[in-house]
Parts: structure tokens; sequence; C-alpha cells
């Protein structure tokens, strides 16, 4: 069954830039009414006025780690639509380095923005989605069901949306609230971007992936998925299909075979990343909210 956007009230956590910000787009080119949310006042504001020419836009600065900002954007997207129908829990960073030698801080800070800030976020808007017998959408990934040696925290955080999401489905069932999981690819984002800038042994394992895993999906393929995933309301919604098949295959990617061929390149890879991230003096992306805000240091 579809779900038109038209004056659907969709709330988006991490909507400054990237997934979150072509979401929207096209969501209100659909006819939603918007609440954007996210760390970048001065990106959300300007988003919010090139969109309000097309629809109805609010936008409110949250940190998805803090339930009392979530819930302050919850009370003002009430006041100013009245319900919420949909929430994007998007917001999500990606903390460099490997558990020996990263900052134990940035890889904490991974899971507690990726998984904790995905529970924060079900949970302050829970009562007005319940009520209206509305869907979530959790951003997780194809980390959920595959590993990359310096990936180890956001691996961990994006394979416990995937749990979460499938254990909250459970629970909001009997309310007619309906809950999907997102797994995106690599998608040509910020994140991606600095990734690559940053790090040329993240290069090199990514020059050496097999298709679809090594596939990069644009920013606008991402959110044209998302926004059919919201409308079908969707148990499962990934970019590229064809990850699909690697979620079935989850058993072999992650056998004693697979550790084996991956391990063949770590061995000079893995010290390599260590290197560079050192090198580098931060454990965030270069456009990374957590790098424009201030690292935890």
């Amino acid at each position: 069954m579809k779900h038109p956007l038209r004056d659907q009230v969709v709330l988006i956590t991490g909507a400054a830039r990237g997934i979150g910000e072509h979401t929207a787009r096209l969501a209100v080119a659909r006819g939603a009414r918007l609440s954007l949310v996210g760390l970048e006042p001065d990106r959300l504001r300007a988003l919010a006025q090139e969109l309000s020419t097309v629809g109805e836009v609010a936008w409110f600065e949250a940190d998805v780690t803090d339930s009392a900002a979530l819930e302050q954007a919850v009370a003002g997207t009430l006041q100013a639509f009245g319900r919420i129908d949909c929430v994007i829990a998007n917001a999500g960073v990606a903390g460099l380095g490997t558990v020996a030698t990263g900052d134990i801080e940035a890889l904490a800070r991974t899971v507690e923005v990726n998984l904790i800030g995905v529970m924060r976020t079900a949970a302050a808007t829970a009562a007005p989605v319940i009520a209206a017998r509305g869907y979530y959408l959790l951003v997780s990934s194809t980390a959920a069901f595959t590993a990359l040696p310096g990936m180890s925290a956001y691996c961990a955080a994006k394979a416990g949306v995937e749990h979460f999401g499938n254990a909250l489905r459970l629970e909001l069932a009997h309310h007619g609230v309906a809950v999907g999981t997102a797994h995106p690819g690599w998608i040509d984002t910020d994140l991606v971007r600095d990734a690559k800038d940053d790090l040329p042994s993240f290069r090199a394992a990514f020059g050496s992936l097999p298709w679809p895993v090594g596939s990069t999906s644009s920013v606008g393929q991402c959110a044209s998925a998302f926004v059919r995933g919201v409308e079908q309301r969707r148990r499962r919604v990934y970019v590229p299909r064809a990850i699909g098949g690697v979620q079935l295959l989850r058993t072999v990617v992650n056998s004693a075979f697979s550790d084996r061929l991956v391990r063949r390149s770590s061995r000079s890879l893995v010290p390599q990343l260590e290197r560079e991230v050192a090198a580098l003096g931060r454990s965030f992306g270069a456009h990374s909210a957590e790098s424009v805000r201030g690292e935890i240091r």
C-alpha cells in the first residue's frame, strides 16, 4: 500500500547536508511538510528558507545524542504542524582509526551518534508517530552485515541500528506503526569523499572491493530510494538494490574464508591506515559535523 507524501509531516535528522538534505528536497517536492533537525544551524536555516518556496518547512538545531534537545525539536515540530507522520533517523558520523591506535572517544562518539542517537530519536518521537500510525526509516548501512578494518565502531553501530529496527518493529506493530531500515552502500557524500581524500589506504581498500559492495551511488539515487521506501513503508531499503543480495549472503561474507581473503591485504593496509590517521591530527572527516563543532579530544 502506497502512502503519498503530500501533507505528511516528515522529520529528518542529519538534514543539513548529504543524504538528509537531498531526501528533504525530494520529499518537499512531493508535498511533504518538513521538520529538519541537525547540528549545523546556518546550513539548516539556508535549506529551510530555500525549501519554504516549495512547501512548509521548519528547522531545529539538535544533537541526536541529547534527548532534551530532541524533545524540544519534537515539540517545535508539533507546534508548527500538529503531528509527525514519518521519521527518517539519518544522522550519522564515522570516526577514523583502529581500536588499537585510534581515539577511543571518537570511536565511542560514532556509536553514540549512529546507534544511541537513533534510539533517542525514536523515543522522542514515539508518541506522535503512534498517534499518526506512522512510519520510521532508520538509516543503517551495508556495514551492518559486512566488515572492514578501520570501521569497527561504524560497523558495530550500524549492525545495532538494523537489529534495533527489527525489535522496534515488533514493539510498535500493534499501534499500526511500521518500521524500516535503510542499508546504503557507498554513497557520494562528504563522509565518503573525506575518507578518500584523507586516507590513501581507504582508497586502496575501496578499489579492491567487489561489486556491488565496491560500487558508489549518487546522493540523489539514495534519496530517491529513501523517499520510495517512506511512501511504500518498506521493511528494507537497499541502495543499490543489489545490496539486498549481500545481506542474504551475510554468513558467507562474514565467514572465516572471507576473513582470510581480507587479512591478505590488511597486513599492510591497517598499519598504513593507522599512520595516516595519526598524521591527520583529527579523528573525523573535514566536513563532519564533529569536525565543524570541534572534535572530542
